[in-house]
């Protein structure tokens, strides 16, 4: 498990985004011509990153990021679903010491807005609210990163998606060789795995739900399972994997139990965290189901659990 983080942290192995290229001037070539280009060099090389990032920034204009896939033209001001702009608007940035034990201590970028609407989300001050934080230039963000004290650069939110461009430009004049840890929630589009391919070295994901019906009632998303299990899959192919599930109160038979069953089944060796820290916030308390706090006997089951799926 995180093979390929301890390499980068022992010197052995540089992060996807320090492999260079001379630019090619992708800023002249059409669009389709540039995601032809970058996923030939998928296939038997890591893209440069100014083809990536050229890239991200031309999707902004019809943005097919998340799997909402609203088309918003962002340069122009819309918003799409998640609500975010062009802008990039961060909440915080700072070394967070309460995340899995290997990460620590991760220099943690917190993106405002998210593509997802749970109802009973933990971080919804952040997550539903795109226009809080402020806008930080790309280079003074790289610049704190660089020289800030963590073993990794963490993005998160609300959930990074959206920002994806945005954080490629932040890559763009970072220099230290920290791994970069995706840390989303997975609802993205295939487009967007590929731009994160051989770019992110590790993946910290949030898996939600074992079934369409629970994604549609408590995160308002449809056809979750088919585009979350595609995601991780792809995720596992070029970057360490470690999988977050936050069981839900009333949840264990229609999510977690499948959830899990699932990565046996289907993806190598990932870390995962079963985490019982659920608290019934923001709108949880109009949903009967999620209105209240794990059970002791939910508690009791999840601790057996944890002895099968530990990171």
């Amino acid at each position: 498990m995180l093979e390929r983080y301890r390499a980068i942290l022992s010197g052995k192995k540089l992060p996807y985004y320090l492999h260079t290229a001379e630019d090619e001037h992708y800023h002249l070539i059409k669009e389709e011509e540039l995601r032809e280009l970058h996923n030939k060099n998928l296939k038997s090389d890591v893209p440069p990153l100014v083809l990536k990032s050229e890239l991200a920034h031309r999707m902004l204009e019809h943005c097919e990021l998340c799997e909402w896939r609203c088309g918003a033209n962002r340069i122009r001001g819309e918003t799409g679903k998640c609500g975010v702009s062009a802008e990039t608007k961060i909440s915080s940035v700072f070394l967070h010491f309460g995340e899995e034990q290997e990460l620590v201590p991760s220099h943690t970028v917190f993106f405002s807005g998210c593509n997802l609407k749970c109802v009973y989300c933990q971080n919804y001050d952040i997550s539903q609210r795109p226009d809080a934080g402020r806008n930080v230039h790309p280079k003074i963000l790289a610049e704190r990163l660089d020289h800030g004290g963590g073993i990794n650069v963490n993005w998160v939110g609300g959930d990074p998606t959206p920002n994806l461009a945005y954080i490629l430009g932040v890559m763009e004049y970072m220099k230290e060789p920290l791994p970069q840890v995706w840390n989303s929630n997975m609802y993205l589009t295939k487009e967007g795995m590929l731009l994160l391919a051989k770019l992110m070295d590790v993946y910290l994901t949030d898996f939600k739900y074992g079934n369409d019906k629970c994604a549609k009632r408590l995160s308002g998303v449809d056809d979750y399972t088919m585009v979350v299990k595609r995601n991780h899959i792809i995720a596992e192919r070029t970057g360490d994997l470690m999988i977050r599930h936050l069981v839900l109160p009333g949840h264990i038979e229609c999510c977690t139990k499948p959830i899990l069953q699932w990565i046996r089944e289907h993806l190598q060796s990932p870390g995962v965290n079963i985490m019982t820290q659920y608290r019934p916030v923001y709108r949880a308390s109009g949903y009967d189901d999620v209105a209240r706090y794990l059970s002791q006997d939910e508690l009791n089951f999840i601790s057996q659990l944890k002895d099968e799926y530990t990171i």
